[in-house]
């Protein structure tokens, strides 16, 4: 039985790294694709390799997701189970989210969803939540994240302006063509460093309540590429209506504005993950960075509606994936237990 249980918690937590890859695949190449820096199947599959090689990187964000959000108590046959369920109704919620904001168009944040969903779980089973943990690694960095994206974009647009100023236009644009493609490798490596290890954290819950593992001794390398493999896959097969609500529908976006949206949002993801072991959303930080490098054009090039929309997703993500994932947690706990 518990055996079953686990085996089917790994699978549903591959299937949600393949939604967080075809979800976020808009995240690292939308704005290289909408300034045709780079053509589509060259973006995507640029982004596939780059997801694999960051998922590789470090495990400091999947400690996080498998230590941080609740308690779970593996010396009993009971804490176990129910370890089991709040992951499992955890993805389920987070996949949830995840393909209904893909049907609107929305980018909300695959990684919130899962906290969320975990948050939820764990308290219709009972667990303790570290709120403080929840605050200083997820709201904390849900607010930062996408501030600091805006401002350092916004300065970070101005100097290169002032300092392009003077250079032709049309060669100019073309040398920040070519400087895209590394951005958005950039882009898709932050990727791939922090959201694979977030399924690698439930994976490990998973495999520690089952008795196969402990959560003492790290990753192990089979789950480490197995959740590199599928969300590079699930980053390849990515979607086009979350692409086009990035690339287009918040702001008309040059290369010399793609180029420096996708090299700060980048930055943002390599400090979090390997300075803090933060869960930052890749989400969050790309949006509000060509929000901010938009808005040195005018205010008004912002499609602000566009951005509410986006922003309501967020506000809701959290709540609405813990509610889904409650829900779940009550009725399997009602079955197995």
């Amino acid at each position: 039985m518990m055996t079953a249980l686990v085996i089917a918690i790994l699978v549903v937590a591959l299937i949600f790294n393949f939604t967080n890859g075809f979800h976020d695949a808009a995240n690292a190449i939308a704005t290289s694709v909408s300034t045709r820096a780079l053509s589509m199947r060259t973006a995507l599959v640029m982004a596939a390799v780059m997801n694999i090689i960051g998922a590789l990187l470090g495990t400091s964000v999947a400690h996080t997701i498998g230590s941080d959000i609740v308690s779970i108590n593996y010396e009993t046959a009971e804490g176990n189970t129910i370890a089991l369920i709040v992951v499992f109704a955890a993805l389920f919620a987070a996949i949830a989210w995840n393909l209904i904001t893909w049907w609107f168009g929305l980018p909300s944040s695959s990684s919130h969803a899962l906290i969320g969903g975990l948050a939820g779980g764990g308290i219709a089973c009972g667990l303790l939540v570290h709120w403080s943990s929840i605050v200083d690694k997820v709201i904390v960095p849900m607010v930062v994240s996408p501030l600091g994206g805006f401002i350092v974009a916004y300065v970070a647009m101005i100097i290169v302006l002032r300092l392009c100023a003077a250079l032709p236009y049309h060669r100019t644009m073309r040398r920040f063509r070519w400087a895209q493609t590394a951005s958005a490798a950039a882009m898709a490596l932050g990727h791939g460093l922090q959201d694979a290890q977030k399924t690698m954290g439930v994976m490990l819950i998973a495999l520690t309540a089952g008795g196969f593992h402990s959560f003492d001794h790290g990753v192990p390398t089979w789950v480490k590429i197995t959740a590199a493999l599928t969300i590079s896959i699930g980053t390849y097969f990515g979607g086009t209506r979350i692409m086009a609500t990035l690339g287009s529908k918040v702001i008309d976006l040059d290369p010399a504005h793609g180029f420096v949206a996708e090299s700060v949002a980048a930055g943002f993801l390599y400090v979090a993950a390997m300075g803090f072991g933060a869960p930052v959303s890749t989400t969050h930080t790309i949006t509000t960075s060509i929000m901010g490098v938009g808005a040195t054009k005018r205010l008004s090039a912002v499609r602000w509606g566009v951005a509410g929309d986006i922003v309501v997703a967020w506000v809701m993500t959290l709540p609405a994936a813990a509610a889904i994932a409650a829900a779940v947690a009550l009725l399997l706990r009602a079955v197995l237990l």
